[in-house]
């Protein structure tokens, strides 16, 4: 019995010790051999090696950064930056099918695009980069990805979660989106935030820029410039050189101050004092011709300042009330306000408020502009008309009630400073 038990332990003991020696054995693979620790992994067939550095681990508002990297020699060699920062992006499908002649009436949108977006191309791609930025606003994001050869840089918008909706005219007058349709695959997504990146930044020149010096030996330079009153935070760069051949994303953070803020809907920062001193001088106008003001502001924030023109009519609306609230304050002791009328009008405001806001998705910036440009033009034609003296000859009655009122106003001041 004993030799039985003896046998049995070295039994175990030999199996154990083999079982040992293979799993170091596996640990100690030649070099090479993928998988072994502490030495490099053999890389998959085809693929190649991409550094990339910068020269800046942080700004303040913008500014410029020197990347420095090396690639496989031979290879155009793309930058891909992006801000970890999302915003919103939207545009309204309403272009004839070129087979059915149908018009598809699809709202995309996204919460998931970059606040900034930009590929860096080799130098010597200018040229074709120019030819991009002759077509003006027929320009395609997709087309210009091909023209350049950068379609293997494109990738941090293609992951963005895109919803779409089915929208009616009717939908649109109730104010109401439409369907939501099932989502996309991969590669419609990926499509479609290609026309989101358009609409989100419009120009060529926002999303391209042609910097990139490639050496024969594969080292490579280039400069990144980050435009003041760019978003704020962490920065995202990467180096590619081939769908095979890519670097880490690199890191770095842009800083603000005051006066500086950051609009985090519109993903733009402002100074302070700008939007301030243009608002009050038009605030003053405003009121002075029984408004807010709000229709002068609107078309100045979108001209001067890159605002979406989404955003700009949304924050235009509550600022309004500030003006109006002091201008109806004024108004009333004087006695110039018709509630009635006031309040007729009103409702009809209400209505048109809540359908507003939803038709704004509905139109591009260019749009926005046409529209808005000929109400203004309308509205000063009609107001110079009423200036005329013919006008005024035939409101001799309106003039009449005005100095009663204007009468009345400054007898009921003279009361009150005598009391």
């Amino acid at each position: 019995m004993r030799r039985f038990w003896y046998s049995l332990v070295v039994a175990l003991s030999a199996t154990a010790f083999m079982m040992i020696q293979s799993g170091i054995f596996a640990q100690h693979q030649l070099p090479g051999v993928q998988g072994s620790p502490g030495l490099e992994a053999q890389k998959p067939e085809g693929s190649a090696s991409v550094t990339l550095t910068l020269d800046k681990t942080s700004l303040n508002n913008g500014g410029t950064v020197a990347i420095t990297g090396t690639a496989p020699p031979g290879r155009p060699v793309y930058v891909e930056v992006w801000a970890e920062d999302q915003v919103r992006a939207s545009r309204f499908d309403s272009e004839p099918d070129k087979e059915t002649g149908k018009r598809p009436y699809v709202l995309y949108m996204t919460h998931q695009m970059p606040a900034m977006y930009r590929i860096l191309v080799p130098k010597e791609l200018q040229g074709k980069l120019d030819e991009v930025k002759k077509q003006g606003k027929g320009w395609s994001y997709s087309q210009a990805l091909k023209d350049l050869d950068a379609e293997a840089a494109y990738s941090a918008p293609a992951k963005a979660k895109i919803e779409r909706y089915q929208a009616t005219l009717m939908g649109s007058v109730v104010g109401s989106r439409g369907e939501l349709l099932p989502a996309m695959d991969e590669k419609e997504n990926r499509k479609r935030s290609m026309q989101l990146v358009k609409a989100r930044f419009r120009t060529p020149g926002k999303v391209f820029a042609a910097n990139v010096e490639v050496k024969p030996d594969g080292a490579f330079a280039a400069k990144l410039n980050i435009d003041s009153g760019s978003a704020p935070g962490n920065y995202r760069v990467r180096a590619v050189a081939g769908k095979d051949a890519s670097s880490e994303p690199v890191t770095i953070e842009n800083k603000i101050a005051f006066p500086y803020l950051y609009l985090s809907n519109a993903g733009t920062s402002l100074n302070f004092f700008g939007p301030f001193l243009l608002t009050l001088a038009i605030a003053i106008f405003g009121v002075l011709m029984g408004a807010g003001g709000g229709f002068i502001l609107n078309p100045l924030l979108v001209s001067i300042w890159p605002l979406p023109h989404t955003i700009v009519a949304g924050t235009v609306m509550p600022t309004v009330l500030f003006s109006q609230a002091s201008g109806i304050y004024n108004y009333s002791k004087i006695k110039f306000i018709s509630w009635k009328l006031g309040v007729t009008i009103g409702l009809a405001m209400v209505l048109g408020g809540f359908i507003g806001p939803k038709l704004t998705e509905l139109i591009t910036l260019d749009q926005f502009k046409f529209v808005f440009g000929w109400i203004l033009i309308i509205l000063a034609g009609l107001m110079f008309w009423q200036t005329t003296s013919g006008y005024l000859a035939r409101n001799k009655k309106e003039q009449a009630i005005l100095r009663e009122f204007k009468k009345k106003a400054e007898e009921s001041a003279r009361r009150k400073a005598s009391k």
